[in-house]
């Protein structure tokens, strides 16, 4: 017989005690458990909250978003303490949307087709994130978190900017962060949402008038700096 408390082995003082492994294996399988429900409960909730956007309620209240979700709304304010932090959940949401359809576009592209190519995938990324946009547009005077959220939208292009026309940039000379500064506003939603909602263009009619202006912008002669 083995040593009496050994585990696994009856004895005066081991019982009906579980072997060690499955002592020590417990409580992190019901933590990963648990956490896996608050990862579900969380992801449920920025659905709803990006849902309602896309049909329309461009400010959804909590009680509306924790209805859409399925959840009480106490649920809702467990797991977002207020709607800046769910500002930035659904933020990384829309990122990663981005994320899964967007595509690289070879530098060694002739400029014409770079051009095409960027205005095309931009005027993708921006229908997808109209919606939200829009709905961060009402709120961004009065909220820091979407703000912070736009501000990386805009790294973003601006990354994909210098990495993609880095040939034409590097002739610009001192007119340099001048031009990435026009390529980059050209490219963000305010220049889309004039096209789109105040000039009530199509996506295509908007797209060609990016790719005007973008391709318009890199055709300069080198080195062309407008500061007065």
């Amino acid at each position: 017989m083995g040593r009496a408390g050994a585990p696994g082995q009856a004895g005066s003082a081991g019982v009906g005690t579980p072997p060690a492994a499955e002592t020590a294996a417990d409580p992190p399988a019901r933590v990963d458990g648990r956490t896996a429900r608050a990862e579900r409960t969380r992801a449920a909730i920025v659905e709803a909250h990006l849902a309602l956007i896309s049909e329309g309620d461009l400010r959804p209240t909590g009680e509306r978003i924790a209805e859409r979700a399925g959840i009480s709304l106490r649920t809702l304010w467990t797991n977002f303490k207020d709607m800046e932090t769910l500002f930035e959940a659904s933020g990384a949401e829309l990122l990663r949307q981005q994320d899964a359809v967007w595509r690289p576009i070879s530098p060694t592209l002739p400029l014409p087709r770079r051009v095409d190519a960027y205005c095309r995938q931009r005027a993708k990324l921006l229908q997808l994130i109209a919606p939200s946009a829009r709905a961060a547009q009402m709120r961004e005077p009065v909220s820091a978190q979407l703000h912070r959220n736009r501000l990386k939208h805009i790294a973003r292009v601006r990354d994909e900017v210098e990495q993609l026309f880095a040939s034409e940039l590097d002739r610009a000379g001192a007119g340099r962060e001048q031009l990435v500064q026009a390529l980059v506003a050209a490219s963000m939603w305010s220049a889309w949402s004039m096209l789109r909602d105040g000039l009530g263009l199509g996506v295509d009619q908007a797209r060609a008038v990016m790719a005007r202006t973008v391709g318009a912008l890199l055709a300069e002669p080198a080195g062309a700096d407008h500061r007065r």
